[in-house]
């Protein structure tokens, strides 16, 4: 997807009244001064065809534009936290288990990357966790093959005491995941002039990708005490219904 066409799916989520319902009516009002106009229906062909929007047409409201489930969870950075948040977890953990020998560099650093991006926790160099099933865990893993003696999954609980808060406090870095958070909390206070709508909406999508990227949205029951996430989703939620509203500063 290019960039132009993210940043219109982030303007359709940014003017929905639920987060779910953006309206050509809505677009127009609160989007004057916004470039993105520029050719938006060809745009917004494209996006339609990709199946990231639908539109219907609907008495009194023109034509409405609603995003996909796709479509909605990619403007919110690629996962939707309440669906993450809400997903069953069945007590098992599963570990990625590797050692890939020298002259298989590329494998490794490939791996590496697929586990990193899907927030897998890190215990050891080549130890990775996740709450998730291990069918999930296979379909990440893609061409990677399990072998024995280079890549193995395996589903396990603690068994010498440890307590699933402790392994969730050594695979994540939840203290600079809460930091990202507060730094965007912190900045979305501050309703844009608008004059400045472009710029600080820019600015808003950057730091909420870069808390949602580190993030692992773990099931509620694993949720470390003092997790900043569900509240900056919040406040997220209430600064783009008073943006959907035409309230600047």
């Amino acid at each position: 997807m290019t960039p132009r066409n993210e940043e219109l799916l982030y303007v359709l989520l940014w003017t929905a009244d639920t987060l779910m319902r953006p309206t050509w009516r809505n677009l127009n009002d609160s989007f004057e001064q916004w470039a993105w106009r520029n050719r938006l229906s060809r745009r917004l062909a494209e996006l339609e065809r990709q199946k990231f929007i639908e539109r219907h047409p609907e008495p009194d409201l023109e034509r409405v534009v609603r995003l996909t489930a796709i479509g909605r969870r990619l403007a919110l950075g690629g996962r939707d936290p309440m669906t993450q948040w809400s997903r069953t977890w069945d007590g098992w953990w599963r570990m990625v288990l590797f050692d890939l020998p020298v002259h298989r560099t590329n494998a490794r650093q490939q791996l590496l990357r697929v586990l990193r991006r899907n927030q897998f926790g890190y215990l050891q160099k080549s130890v990775w966790i996740t709450p998730d099933a291990a069918v999930a865990v296979t379909g990440l893993l893609g061409d990677a093959k399990v072998q024995p003696d280079a890549l193995l999954i395996i589903e396990s609980r603690p068994a010498a005491g440890e307590t699933d808060a402790e392994i969730v406090g050594a695979a994540w870095d939840f203290a600079g995941i809460n930091r990202r958070y507060d730094i965007y909390e912190r900045f979305v206070k501050q309703l844009p002039r608008a004059t400045a709508l472009a710029g600080w909406a820019r600015r808003e999508n950057a730091l909420w990708k870069a808390a949602v990227n580190l993030d692992p949205m773990l099931p509620i029951a694993l949720l470390p005490a003092g997790y900043r996430g569900r509240e900056a989703l919040q406040a997220r939620k209430r600064v783009f219904a008073q943006l959907a509203g035409g309230k600047v500063a």
